[in-house]
């Protein structure tokens, strides 16, 4: 500490993706198209689903927050990021980053939850049909759907909390593109081991918890599946499930290495490359993982089009 600036900062600096000009631009084109793609794709799935009525199950309700909550989650990050790609310099105030990392949080912490209800859903669908009326009946789909966001918002106000109790110190430049806690922490003046232990909880909670429900709700669906000895049933599983595991694995391993797994053995930069998965490819992918392959959307869509004289 001795060789360090005492003096506490009022602002980040985020070192970005990259410092050369030129891969700076070629990252901002690829991005803004990520990002369009992202709202277009979301969106689209979000109006389909308030325009048929056939498409007004649990399952559809669940994707339309999830959707929700991927524009969101996007648009919390991506302009920023898209900003400091085309002028090549972010700052950011305290308070500001604050709020990033807070909803950045918060709404990562949401579809954690959401997934992990999905794939509850599915699995008294498909192995408890009998009560799945009454086990997913209104009032149940707006609880748990409740339940997600305000269990999202409560773990990152206490997170971002204990986060910035800490003092820092010039000169505060955050090697991300956005603020996320691991790599704020690393800019704290005092000792922060017992923040970073609290953080490892509760990204276990969001992380683990729904991750372990969803691999349950999928094993007993196989399983169901697997008793009944049919080679369709045992297709369609595997074509639908595999697909949703593929969006669960990329969003929950990419979250796992950044906030659970320590960091002494990767550079910053891995980091990063980490965490353009969760924050960008992965509610790119999403829309097309959860419809590419649904025939009820499919169904939906061309009837949304034929209305349309399409």
């Amino acid at each position: 500490m001795g060789a360090r600036n005492l003096t506490l900062t009022t602002e980040f600096i985020l070192v970005g993706l990259s410092s050369d000009r030129n891969t700076q631009i070629l990252l901002f084109l690829i991005i803004l198209l990520m990002y369009i793609f992202i709202l277009v794709g979301n969106l689209g799935v979000i109006v389909l689903i308030q325009l048929d009525s056939r498409l007004h199950t649990p399952m559809y309700l669940f994707l339309s927050h999830l959707s929700g909550v991927e524009i969101s989650f996007v648009t919390t990050n991506v302009p920023q990021m898209l900003t400091h790609l085309l002028i090549g310099r972010a700052e950011l105030s305290l308070i500001h980053c604050a709020i990033q990392m807070y909803m950045s949080l918060s709404l990562g912490s949401v579809e954690a939850f959401l997934l992990a209800v999905m794939a509850y859903d599915r699995y008294l669908a498909i192995c408890r049909p009998l009560v799945y009326a009454t086990a997913m009946g209104k009032r149940r789909q707006v609880q748990l759907a409740s339940a997600c966001w305000l269990a999202g918002f409560i773990i990152a106000a206490i997170c971002v909390g204990i986060t910035f109790q800490h003092s820092f110190c010039d000169p505060c430049c955050v090697n991300h593109f956005v603020c996320e806690i691991p790599a704020v922490l690393k800019l704290a003046c005092d000792d922060t081991r017992v923040t970073e232990s609290v953080i490892v909880m509760f990204a276990a909670v969001v992380i683990l918890g729904p991750f372990s429900a969803i691999f349950t709700s999928y094993g007993l669906i196989l399983c169901s599946v697997l008793k009944l000895r049919s080679a369709t049933g045992l297709r369609k599983v595997f074509s639908t499930c595999g697909s949703h595991l593929l969006a669960v694995v990329m969003f929950y391993g990419t979250i796992t290495l950044n906030y659970i797994i320590p960091h002494s053995w990767r550079s910053a930069d891995n980091d990063k490359q980490i965490a353009m998965f969760y924050l960008v490819v992965t509610p790119l992918l999403n829309p097309l993982i959860y419809t590419l392959r649904n025939k009820d959307v499919h169904e939906a869509m061309a009837k949304v089009l034929r209305r349309q004289g399409l």
